[in-house]
């Protein structure tokens, strides 16, 4: 595999692991560990292709690689011809608020709109001139000649499409919306279709700017974004896509809302989500949400501070140490093991040696004297991620390319951190400072 990693592909692997982010592109280069996770998730994907809904919280620790998971989940539904759109929460965007910050969350998904043939977002033109084509493809195909008649059976099959819609919340609008970019399309009127672009977007302020321009008395809002979500899966599929798949990361940024009524209103549109997937009124849709431990499990402040999603959400009495229920609603990701983590890091280093064109001179035993050093830092038993171990071998490795004549265990140390050990014992540590970390 590592001779195959294009070196644009490395160059970004490289520098986005370094800093400490995920990187988009890349990922199955260097993917180790979470097969009963990934396999838990790619059956959910299966179902969402056959008109299903699915709605999945995974949830680790800062660096434990969930946003990884999410990003290979995301690079794998756009391969396999799903259009997926994903957002990281923060405080400008949330899934209800009072300054328009459930619009902000759409307006973010729909510009990371992905698709396999644009991978990288911004892919609502091309989702409309595809479907579009696919609509003239399929008129040609059944011998209609290009002329008035072939424009009049093509609107025909994208009215059909439109009423489809119009059964759905707000689909009235959305369907004459359609039909307006196919009008767009047919005369070459550019202007047009911006509107109608910007209209999909959420980006019209007011009501009254939306009926001058596109003579639709209607816009996105933080109230109906969500609707729009639904509409949106609904029509991909109508434009040959197998469903939508939405990626929400940075659940944190609820928990950290200061005011409790505007935390219990996100966690009411996250229950409205979770309830519309469960009794089936969501189709060829799926919804995973990225969050820590606290900002689900909080009591005070967390998604559990919502009695009604406790209730659904917590594990039953059978689930426990070594025991995971996977199609349960809330993915847990275990640490990655330490032999996991010797086949990344060996991937890691032959990525980096094809990158900088040389032949790393680590061996397997300074791999594994790399590890024992990391895991035998003060604490490291409970709080070290793969996030931090990724960041200093990547800095290990930089500084044995730039240094050859050093060897890595003179850059390691002496592997002393073991004295460090000790001190506390488990039972010493009073409940309430359990879960703090520095």
């Amino acid at each position: 595999m590592t001779g195959q990693v294009p070196a644009r592909i490395a160059n970004i692997l490289i520098n986005a692991l370094k800093g400490g982010v995920v990187p988009r592109a890349g990922l199955e280069y260097i993917t180790v560990g979470r097969t009963q996770e990934i396999s838990a998730i790619l059956r959910d994907i299966e179902m969402i292709e056959e008109g299903g809904a699915s709605f999945r919280f995974i949830v680790g620790k800062y660096g434990s690689g969930k946003s990884f998971l999410l990003q290979t989940i995301r690079n794998y539904a756009t391969a396999k011809g799903f259009a997926v759109v994903d957002a990281d929460l923060s405080p400008e965007r949330r899934f209800a608020g009072t300054k328009g910050q459930g619009l902000a969350t759409y307006k973010e998904l729909m510009k990371n709109l992905s698709t396999k043939s644009k991978p990288d977002g911004g892919a609502l033109p091309l989702v409309l001139e595809k479907w579009i084509s696919g609509i003239r493809t399929a008129v040609r195909m059944r011998g209609v000649e290009e002329g008035e008649d072939f424009d009049e059976q093509v609107e025909r099959e994208i009215y059909e499409v439109a009423a489809s819609l119009e059964g759905m919340v707000n689909g009235f609008e959305f369907a004459k919306a359609v039909v307006l970019y196919w009008k767009a399309y047919r005369e070459d009127d550019a202007a047009l279709k911006s509107n109608v672009l910007r209209w999909f977007r959420g980006e019209y302020p007011t009501r009254k700017e939306a009926k001058e321009d596109l003579g639709i008395h209607f816009i996105v809002t933080d109230e109906t974004w969500y609707d729009f979500l639904k509409l949106f899966a609904a029509f991909l599929v109508g434009a040959g896509y197998k469903g939508m798949l939405v990626i929400i990361d940075e659940l944190v940024n609820i928990f950290k809302i200061p005011n409790s009524i505007t935390r219990a209103n996100n966690y009411e549109k996250i229950l409205t989500m979770y309830n519309d997937v469960l009794q089936g009124k969501a189709r060829h849709i799926g919804f995973l949400m990225g969050g820590t431990p606290q900002c689900i499990e909080d009591k005070y402040k967390g998604v559990f501070s919502y009695e009604a999603l406790r209730s659904r959400l917590a594990e039953g009495h059978f689930a426990g140490e070594g025991l995971r229920d996977l199609s349960a609603p809330i993915i847990r990701l275990q640490m990655l093991t330490q032999e996991e983590m010797y086949i990344l890091v060996e991937k890691l280093l032959n990525i980096h040696g094809g990158l900088y064109h040389y032949t790393p001179a680590m061996t397997q035993e300074d791999l594994v004297y790399f590890l024992t050093v990391e895991y035998n830092r003060v604490g490291a038993e409970s709080h070290i991620t793969p996030r931090e171990i990724i960041r200093d071998f990547i800095e290990l490795i930089n500084i044995l390319q730039q240094n050859p004549e050093k060897k890595a265990a003179e850059v390691l140390g002496d592997n002393s951190f073991e004295m460090a050990r000790g001190g506390i014992s488990e039972e010493e540590i009073h409940d309430e400072f359990r879960e703090f970390e520095i």
